[in-house]
């Protein structure tokens, strides 16, 4: 026997057009597996004439955005607007009325999901977002639910597909970090304004997600060190690969013995590391514990079907536990934990240089690296005569310790430019 839910959706961009299409489509395909079909009853939109990818019937679409939320014949709300704003409030109003909302909005869960999560429980209803960080990648439900019972020790992820891209180009074309962007935005990765991408920022909400389930403790995006990948250069990728590694943008979240530490930046894997292979716009999360050792989840990470197939599996699980009639809201729990302020965290750094030539220097610089209590693992050099460059990695050290050895190259006269400092991934201390 089938049950019909009513959908109210808020936002029909990309993701939004691409699921109501879905959901028309694959209707008989959906009803078949889970016995439900579900009926787009009001669709909220910021501009009406816009030409849409799926029949508009009269009364379907509304700019009136709080009419999707009351609408009594929306049985379950999806927000796929994006944003802070007016996001956050709708999808509050829409808990607190007792709907249940399915939301794919990271900016949004990264900056209010506590009192999101708070709200969903007080009216005990749903409150699910697995198109949050991973797009078509599950890991919102195996992090809350499969692992709930593993003592996470480290998540790693490539969590930006359009960065991902980017360095793939730079390491297996040789093209420059502006090339490589440019062909981003020319096959649809980058939007026309990447900054939010190419900055670290789109990560950062996500790792600050990832870190929250992972640890029960939660991270607000404004405790994740972020760092973008403007800096890195061609060179660096090509060094890299010469030494072992790959560049990629990662998303680190991890337990240590003072806390939670949560970090986005450029780092070298090594090509033996799962996370070295990720090519091309793809996302991998990479999941380390004591029991599992540890876990690999990869696919597409963007786009409207990838996205639209992670909300739409969120809606036939929200109807299903709506229509139970049981309190099963929150499945995620928080409790109060220390977070490790970034400076603290040991790591590992690669650094370019580029210097006079001339007996001395690297003694000079191996002694501001010992002063601040950092050991250098490896050193090499090219170019002769008046000037040459120095790749130095160092071992593990406390970030601000490393930061203090960054600075006392500035003070050397002979250090012409500190040209990168890229992190370097290690087992961590």
């Amino acid at each position: 026997m089938e049950r019909s839910i009513g959908i109210g959706l808020l936002g029909a961009g990309t993701v939004g057009g691409t699921l109501v299409s879905r959901l028309i489509g694959d209707a008989d395909a959906i009803a078949a597996k889970t016995g439900l079909t579900f009926d787009v009853r009001k669709v909220g939109v910021r501009d009406l004439a816009k030409e849409r990818p799926f029949p508009v019937t009269d009364g379907l679409l509304t700019d009136r955005l709080r009419e999707v939320i009351d609408d009594p014949g929306v049985e379950l709300v999806v927000e796929l607007m994006g944003g802070l704003d007016p996001a956050g409030d709708l999808v509050l109003a829409a808990l607190e009325a007792g709907k249940p909302v399915v939301s794919a909005n990271k900016e949004l869960i990264a900056a209010r999901g506590p009192e999101l999560i708070a709200a969903a429980e007080r009216s005990g209803v749903p409150f699910l977002f697995e198109a949050a960080v991973g797009g078509g990648i599950p890991i919102i439900r195996p992090l809350s639910e499969t692992l709930a019972g593993e003592t996470i020790d480290r998540v790693i992820g490539i969590v930006n597909g359009t960065t991902n891209f980017i360095l793939t180009e730079m390491s297996e074309n040789a093209t420059s970090y502006e090339a490589a962007l440019e062909a981003a935005t020319e096959l649809g990765y980058a939007e026309s304004d990447p900054t939010a991408d190419v900055s670290g920022a789109d990560a950062a909400a996500k790792a600050a997600i990832l870190a929250s389930l992972a640890f029960g403790t939660w991270v607000g995006v404004e405790d994740v060190f972020c760092e973008g990948i403007e800096a890195v250069s061609a060179a660096d990728v090509a060094f890299a690969a010469e030494f072992g590694y790959a560049v990629k943008l990662l998303a680190v979240c991890e337990r240590t013995d003072a806390g939670v530490s949560t970090r986005v930046h450029p780092a070298m894997v090594p090509l033996e590391h799962p996370l070295a292979s990720i090519r091309g716009a793809t996302n991998a999360i990479f999941i380390e514990g004591p029991a599992i050792e540890s876990l690999l989840f990869a696919g597409p990470g963007a786009g409207g079907g990838p996205t639209a197939t992670a909300v739409l599996g969120d809606m036939i699980d929200a109807a299903r536990e709506t229509l139970a009639g049981a309190q099963v809201a929150p499945r995620i729990r928080f409790s109060p934990g220390e977070l490790v302020d970034f400076t603290e965290v040991f790591t590992e750094w690669y650094m370019r240089l580029v210097v006079d030539d001339k007996p001395g220097v690297l003694a000079k610089i191996a002694g501001g690296f010992g002063d601040a209590g950092v050991s250098i693992k490896s050193v090499w050099q090219e170019g002769v005569n008046t000037e040459a460059t120095l790749i130095v990695v160092t071992h593990l050290a406390t970030e601000r310790s490393q930061r203090e050895a960054l600075r006392s190259l500035h003070a050397i006269d002979e250090v012409i430019e500190v040209g990168s400092v890229i992190r370097v991934l290690g087992d961590g201390p």
